[in-house]
């Protein structure tokens, strides 16, 4: 017989344990437990039959047709679930009926599973009592500098080399401007939330942590209140660097070439805001393919100016400038900053 675990459980034991979200495929896009898999038991169109059902005719009769519709599937549903080895737990979205039907089936064929209790709602409710509890945020290093400093690449470059790193614009999979989600789908805040806490998890045990100073929206989401609170006392990191190599680093990350009417329509959306006659350089420019000479205009007649304005109101107290010529040299300045704030500390408390 499967056996049910609680959340606390899973959370426990998540590591060694693979996850399969056996809800429909566009439940599990909008929104899993990070790292889950998705072998489901209906389709979209299934799931949306057999809801009609229930609700024009019956809960029998949806079983029925539940059951006749996941039948024909088994072979396959059983063979997906065969292919994984270790520990597996199903779960669906209340912890009802597609997940107990999946256990039963899945225990019938002698294949150990467990039952998450509660379902997803379950994990949700917790990841929400996590983000109420947040109280304490380790120390943080903010990295701030104008549009095109590669501050995305240095915190995943500086995580790769295993920094404790918060990538707000990762967990969001928005780029935080108004071109932020070309090329990508943004997450929803449920995605983000789950992320975040999942992250959080990881580097609670250093005693710093870096993240960029991002404004409280990222794309569809909001950052919770604690980080946003926290950048005034953190030492502020900026950046400054030649606009040749902002530039490059804006084109190596968006890729205009390939997304050339979304950016066409992202650019309509700011145009008003910008004196018409560089507006219209703007225009022709990302028309003629000259995206070297937008995302320079941009940067110098819309991005730098209200940058400028946003760090005169908000970042008053002291904070550090590092000179750079490229991504590289910043990470290496940041690096010697983290270690100069070891020694001084190490002294301090001799």
């Amino acid at each position: 017989m499967f056996t049910d675990i609680s959340i606390e459980r899973l959370i426990d034991e998540k590591k060694n344990m693979t996850l399969i979200d056996v809800r429909s495929p566009s439940e599990y896009k909008d929104f899993t437990i990070p790292g889950s898999l998705n072998i489901p038991i209906f389709s979209d169109a299934e799931r949306a039959e057999v809801g009609t059902i229930y609700k024009q005719v019956g809960p029998e009769a949806a079983e029925e047709r539940g059951l006749e519709i996941f039948s024909a599937k088994l072979p396959d549903f059983i063979k997906a679930f065969k292919q994984i080895e270790g520990d597996k737990t199903v779960f669906c979205w209340r912890g009802g009926m597609r997940s107990r039907t999946a256990a039963t089936v899945l225990d019938l064929m002698k294949i150990p599973v467990h039952r998450l209790d509660g379902g997803i709602r379950s994990y949700r409710n917790w990841v929400v009592d996590q983000l109420d509890a947040l109280d304490f945020i380790p120390k943080a290093y903010i990295l701030n500098g104008n549009t095109g400093t590669g501050k995305t690449i240095i915190l995943r470059k500086l995580e790769q080399e295993g920094y404790p790193v918060l990538d707000f614009e990762r967990m969001a999979n928005h780029r935080g401007s108004i071109f932020g989600q070309i090329g990508l789908e943004p997450h929803n805040q449920k995605t983000f939330d789950a992320l975040l806490v999942e992250k959080l998890h990881v580097t609670q045990d250093f005693p710093y942590v870096f993240f960029e100073g991002e404004s409280k929206r990222i794309g569809r989401v909001l950052l919770p209140e604690p980080f946003y609170n926290v950048k005034e006392n953190g030492t502020q990191i900026f950046i400054e660097m030649p606009m040749e190599e902002r530039v490059k680093n804006i084109l190596d990350d968006y890729r205009p070439w390939e997304f050339k009417e979304e950016c066409m329509e992202a650019f309509r959306r700011i145009k008003s805001r910008i004196h018409t006659p560089i507006a219209t350089e703007i225009q022709n420019a990302l028309q003629n393919e000259e995206f070297s000479l937008a995302v320079r205009l941009l940067l110098e007649y819309y991005y730098d100016p209200r940058y400028q304005y946003s760090t005169a109101q908000y970042f008053k107290g002291n904070k550090i400038t590092i000179s750079v010529q490229n991504v590289e040299e910043a990470i290496e300045e940041i690096k010697k900053l983290v270690v100069h704030k070891k020694k001084i500390n190490k002294l301090i408390c001799n």
